[in-house]
C-alpha cells in the first residue's frame, strides 16, 4: 500500500530506519513511532518506497 502524502512517507522512512537498527527507536516520535509498534518490516517498506513527487504534503482529511 503506497503513502498518501510526503508527510506519511517521511514517517514511514523513519520508521524503517529504526526497524533495521540504523537509528535509535527512542527517537521516534509521532506517526513514526505508531508504524514502528504495529506494522511489519515490509509493510513500513511499502509506505517508505512510494515517490514523493506527486503526494500532497499532508493527507486532507475527509
Amino acid at each position: 500500500m503506497p503513502a498518501t502524502s510526503k508527510a506519511q512517507q517521511k514517517a514511514a522512512g523513519a520508521a524503517l530506519s529504526a526497524k533495521r537498527g540504523e537509528t535509535k527507536k527512542s527517537e521516534l516520535k509521532g506517526a513514526s513511532k505508531g508504524m514502528y509498534k504495529s506494522m511489519s518490516e515490509k509493510q513500513i517498506e511499502e509506505f517508505a518506497e512510494t515517490k514523493r513527487k506527486d503526494l500532497p504534503e499532508k493527507k486532507s482529511k475527509h
